[in-house]
């Protein structure tokens, strides 16, 4: 049967949060610049299998959708224009520096207009701050605080998709804050690239721990605000009280660890060490007892034998995780990584599987260890939200949107089951 036709712009987004972000941003102007039959496609290359998805996901949408203008944008075309410019199915092409751009998407009503927009991402210097109405089908909003990075860990291809760190100003968040709290938010979620790089780049240079309790104060119709993946080893003084002081922010922390072996670590390029991300944690969680950490992991990165491999296992149970974000090393072309000894993948994929298993493991403990306790949930859809830590827990009878106090009363491993406290 045919597909319906297209009324309006269709986003299809991959990857992270700031995707889901710079999407709302995409949808707002290209329905303002009249492209109707229009389907975007906002991709992510994290992993060499995020760009196959992107590329499959393109000439599935072809198929289903002849006669609609295909836009393909975001890092995996910013990374690689030239390898979806030779996609027959692809009718434009928009860099990360072009995609949010106003002028941009009403250049794609012209007829004749370029194919192909995508300039030089390390030539980008500002993030603008733009204000997005809402989030369709989305119970939290995302605020975009930051964007790119300045490191260069030897396994990621992000900074050459993203350009450098670059901050939005305070004044321009916490505007983009209260308009969503208008809207009828009642969680926002902070996001970038590399949020606790924050601020680096601004006069005086403000920090993300300023920021959230600029957020916090000037917003105080706020009820939840909460941060996406940090990087523990750049989290400043102020943010780590503010965790400790503000119960308007969400005791869930999602960090950036990547292994559990010195030696691996230092390989890859990071920041720490493996007693930092213990140290981090132990802190913290004294601080503000009710944290849940979750952390991105990476399995089998080149070199790394059983003994470094048990490390990182090791370090999942000292660091107390609650969720696991495995991902099986995956080698991207141009990276010094790609370039040191690489394992044989079914030993990449035997480690990532095992990681997994360690994750199901550590996140029915944590879920085993809130039952009887009262809990705050923002619930994404009827009968199911996230608690402030981000367990995922079904409450029957309570309504999308809205926050509720329930009673956990059990877990079936994977969520939490609650009741609405009386």
């Amino acid at each position: 049967m045919a597909e319906p036709p297209l009324t309006e712009p269709t986003i299809i987004t991959l990857g992270c949060r700031l995707n889901a972000y710079e999407s709302e941003v995409m949808r707002e102007q290209a329905r303002s610049a009249g492209l109707a039959r229009t389907i975007v496609i906002n991709t992510c290359a994290v992993t060499a299998e995020a760009v196959r998805q992107a590329m499959q996901t393109i000439r599935r949408q072809r198929r289903e959708h002849p006669d609609a203008r295909i836009v393909v944008t975001g890092c995996a075309v910013q990374i690689e224009p030239q390898r979806f410019a030779d996609m027959p199915e692809v009718d434009h092409l928009l860099g990360n520096g072009e995609k949010t751009k106003a002028d941009v998407w009403a250049s794609l009503a012209i007829p004749q207009n370029e194919r192909v927009q995508v300039a030089d991402i390390m030539d980008v210097r500002e993030t603008a701050s733009h204000l997005v109405a809402g989030f369709p089908a989305r119970a939290r909003a995302f605020v975009q605080v930051q964007n790119g990075c300045d490191h260069r860990c030897t396994f990621c291809v992000i900074p050459f998709g993203r350009g450098p760190s670059r901050s939005v100003p305070s004044g321009a968040v916490v505007q983009q804050a209260a308009r969503l709290v208008a809207a009828g938010y009642r969680e926002i979620v902070l996001t970038g690239v590399d949020i606790t790089a924050y601020g680096a780049d601004l006069p005086g240079r403000p920090t993300l721990g300023r920021l959230v309790r600029q957020i916090l104060r000037h917003v105080p119709a706020l009820e939840r605000l909460r941060l996406s993946s940090i990087d523990q080893v750049e989290a400043d003084a102020e943010l780590v009280r503010a965790i400790a002081e503000e119960p308007r922010l969400m005791p869930h922390l999602h960090l950036s660890l990547q292994s559990g072996s010195d030696l691996i670590l230092k390989r890859m390029k990071r920041r720490h060490g493996r007693a930092d991300a213990i140290r981090f944690c132990d802190e913290v969680r004294r601080l503000r007892p009710d944290v849940a950490f979750g952390a991105d992991l990476i399995a089998g990165f080149p070199t790394e034998t059983e003994a470094m491999f048990e490390e990182t296992l090791d370090l999942a149970e000292r660091c107390g995780l609650a969720y696991l974000h495995v991902f099986p090393f995956s080698a991207r072309r141009g990276t010094p990584a790609a370039r040191m000894p690489q394992l044989p993948r079914h030993v990449v994929k035997s480690r990532a599987e095992r990681l997994r298993q360690k994750g199901a493991a550590l996140l029915q403990r944590h879920l085993s260890g809130q039952v009887g306790r009262k809990v705050g949930v923002l619930m994404e859809r009827d009968g199911l939200g996230r608690t402030d830590d981000f367990a995922e827990i079904e409450v029957a009878g309570a309504t999308a949107g809205s926050v509720v106090a329930a009673r956990v009363t059990g877990t079936d491993g994977a969520r939490l089951i609650g009741e609405v406290a009386a």
